[in-house]
């Protein structure tokens, strides 16, 4: 009998725990409806990505010049471009080239940026001024030029476009986990390790590093919008993942020039879903910032 009592007693606890969290679902929901649209645009283009083998029945590379500008039929959703490949499967299966491009050197560039900004704020010194002058001259250069300069040396191919987008991108992480960092190695709980005989490189990773992650988060979102949007403007160029990857930017680069009017639906699809996916990303990016930073709660 007691045994029946207290299995009642966790099936209720557990039916409580789930409609609590149900009801802070809901809350959340009400409260930042524009990073619950951000999350479900960035959850369906990453499930997409996953499982783009299943969602598009054609391959993204197969040509048949029987179908060539094909416009959107039962058969094919988004039409076929000139060389007869089937847009909805070349959509989906940039799906995977952007997402991949764009967290990739987003991690890189924020691994990077996070040691330069943690080490320049920390150590100070020499160091701290040899790499502030070097961050400068990257800021110099707009995200894309630069980005635009290191694809050109590097070379097109998918790895290379990853280094040349997450370069450009290390000075803005750098700069806040700096900026951060310089106001908590003053802080009580930094020189209570230090006088703990703590070494200062576990100071700085055990203590300062955990605490400039909420506003890491937030540029980290940001940044991914950017990594996508530079991707394919390096792929417009010629200068991203050549083929026979489908990138969302080279195939606006392929077909805008000759094809925008004969065949607006090249065009239309591949420029939808990059402005997608970026707004979805600066969406969540923004409903972040409110979130962790309680100074822009409105």
């Amino acid at each position: 009998m007691t045994h029946i009592v207290d299995q009642q007693a966790e099936l209720a606890k557990a039916g409580a725990n789930i409609e609590g969290r149900w009801d802070a679902v809901v809350h959340f929901a009400k409260n930042y409806p524009l990073a619950v649209t951000g999350i479900l645009i960035v959850i369906g283009f990453v499930l997409m990505a996953i499982f783009a083998d299943v969602i598009a029945s054609h391959d993204p590379v197969q040509t048949n010049s029987t179908l060539s500008l094909s416009p959107p039929t039962t058969d094919n959703v988004m039409g076929a471009d000139f060389m007869g490949r089937d847009m909805f499967a070349r959509i989906v299966h940039g799906s995977r080239i952007s997402l991949i491009v764009g967290v990739s050197s987003t991690l890189l560039g924020g691994i990077i940026g996070v040691f330069v900004g943690l080490m320049s704020g920390y150590l100070l010194g020499w160091f701290d001024l040899i790499m502030q002058r070097i961050i400068d001259i990257m800021q110099a250069l707009p995200l894309l030029v630069l980005a635009l300069v290191m694809a050109a040396s590097l070379g097109p191919s998918l790895e290379n476009t990853i280094i040349a987008i997450s370069i450009p991108l290390v000075p803005r992480v750098a700069r806040v986990v700096r900026s951060s960092t310089l106001a908590l190695r003053e802080m009580p709980f930094v020189e209570a390790a230090r006088a703990a005989g703590m070494i200062e490189l576990r100071v700085a990773i055990r203590h300062v590093l955990p605490n400039t992650l909420a506003p890491l988060i937030v540029l980290a979102t940001a940044q991914l919008g950017s990594a996508i949007l530079v991707e394919a403007s390096l792929s417009f160029l010629g200068l991203g993942v050549p083929e026979p990857h489908p990138s969302w930017g080279r195939m606006l680069s392929e077909n805008a020039a000759e094809y925008a009017r004969v065949a607006p639906w090249l065009v239309i699809f591949p420029g939808l879903a990059i402005s997608l996916v970026v707004f979805g990303t600066n969406l969540l990016g923004d409903a972040l910032r409110d979130i962790l930073d309680p100074r822009q709660r409105s």
